[in-house]
């Protein structure tokens, strides 16, 4: 069996002072005073339980040997092994053998610690035989100043006041302690999209305490932490090795303080309302997302979570867009159209006019470049399109009408003398 190298030389060291020192000999009562519960998840197997010299265990199982993966290996990697001894070894597929089942437990049990990474390093750090015995609520441990137990939080153990999170951000450098995030949305005209402009925003987070800012009411004297003695530190003994860590119950600052804030309740934040103001850039869409770092939920420790402004662009009774393009409607009358002439285009910095050719049919459009929404982070601008309409008028004067009439009849007799002329040129 291939133990972990900081197994192996504790076991060599335990040997060594065994054999430099009187033997006790061992009473058998018929309890296992020092094992854990075979009704614990952490109950480790009957090779792991093996004598040596009748005194001595064997240590625990390399959870990755148990696995069979490389302690480099990757959470696929990992995953992919478990579902396949599982599906090997399980009960229902082996009932009746208890080897299987035993193994099927071993199986279990060193999945859910490397599947989960905080699980994983703390594992890494104090090896098989420590991790088993603490995480089962073995003895031992050998945790000086005051430290309770590193696995309480992880396992669902009843910690005291320490708080096991200020041991995973001593351990994994404050990764996911901090304010909350939050999400608002905020209305945009198209105007104020297009162009950009400043707004405010207001939401309901957490915001720092505005009575004592600290956690504590003003005047407040700490005192020296009692658990690490005013060092800030505390050791963790792991047989020859001794690993060193921030104190859970000051934080490290060596004091700590009887009385809290009873607005916060020593939180040191509150409910409340937050203002953020923001610069909206040109250009912006609906349903684009701005995120404002640091802005959002205020945090104890000074760490605020971030803020996410999610757009709603209002639609534009004229303009209508498609990325940084534009569209709108021109409308010409009857005579425009046939006879050609001119017309006013609103575009995003004013009107202009726009030359029409004769004989522009409806649904025609025409390009201006440039005249559209300008490009984020780059300096060109989109295009605008502008379509034409062609207005039917729905009650005529007796003029127009009877132009209208003299203009169809003219029409007609060209059509007629076209027609003639089609005819005789096939000889018809």
């Amino acid at each position: 069996m291939r133990l972990h190298a900081g197994a192996r030389l504790a076991l060599l060291l335990a040997r060594r002072s065994l054999s430099s020192s009187p033997r006790i000999p061992r009473v058998h009562t018929g309890i296992r005073s020092e094992a854990p519960s075979r009704s614990s998840p952490f109950y480790p197997p009957s090779s792991a339980r093996r004598s040596f010299h009748g005194t001595r265990p064997v240590a625990a199982r390399d959870y990755y040997d148990v696995l069979g993966v490389s302690k480099s290996a990757s959470q696929a990697e990992i995953k992919k092994a478990y579902y396949g001894l599982a599906k090997k070894l399980h009960p229902d597929t082996n009932k009746g053998d208890a080897d299987a089942e035993r193994k099927f437990q071993e199986v279990q049990r060193a999945y859910e610690t490397l599947k989960d990474e905080q699980k994983r390093s703390l594992y890494d750090q104090v090896g098989p035989d420590q991790y088993e015995k603490t995480a089962s609520g073995g003895g031992g441990t050998g945790f000086e100043g005051g430290f309770g137990n590193p696995f309480e939080d992880i396992f669902g153990g009843g910690g005291g006041g320490g708080g096991m999170n200020d041991f995973f951000r001593n351990i994994f450098g404050d990764r996911d302690f901090r304010g909350r995030d939050v999400k608002v949305a905020l209305e945009l005209s198209f105007m104020e999209a297009v162009q950009g402009c400043s707004k405010t925003v207001t939401f309901q987070t957490s915001v720092t305490c505005e009575i004592c800012g600290a956690g504590v009411p003003p005047g407040t004297t700490p005192e020296t932490c009692l658990s690490c003695r005013g060092s800030g530190f505390i050791f963790m003994q792991t047989g020859p090795f001794r690993m060193q860590s921030t104190c859970t119950k000051c934080g490290g600052s060596g004091k700590t303080v009887k009385e809290f804030c009873k607005a916060c309740r020593g939180n040191k934040v509150v409910p409340g309302r937050k203002s953020v103001r923001l610069d909206i850039l040109p250009g912006l869409d609906n349903e684009d997302t701005i995120k404002v770092v640091r802005s959002g939920g205020e945090d104890p420790d000074g760490r605020p979570g971030d803020l996410y402004v999610t757009l709603e662009v209002r639609e534009d009774p004229v303009f209508r867009r498609e990325k940084g393009d534009i569209h709108v409607d021109a409308v010409l009358n009857v005579t425009q159209a046939i006879l050609g002439g001119t017309v006013q285009v609103p575009t995003l910095s004013g009107d202009v006019v726009l030359k029409v050719k004769p004989g522009t049919q409806p649904g025609q459009k025409v390009v201006l470049r440039g005249k559209g929404i300008k490009t984020r982070n780059s300096p060109h601008y989109g295009d605008q399109y502008v379509h034409f309409n062609v207005n039917i008028p729905e009650n005529l004067t007796s003029r127009q009408r009877e132009l209208i009439e003299e203009f169809a009849k003219e029409e007609q007799g060209e059509d007629e003398k076209d027609a003639k002329a089609a005819a005789g040129a096939s000889g018809g």
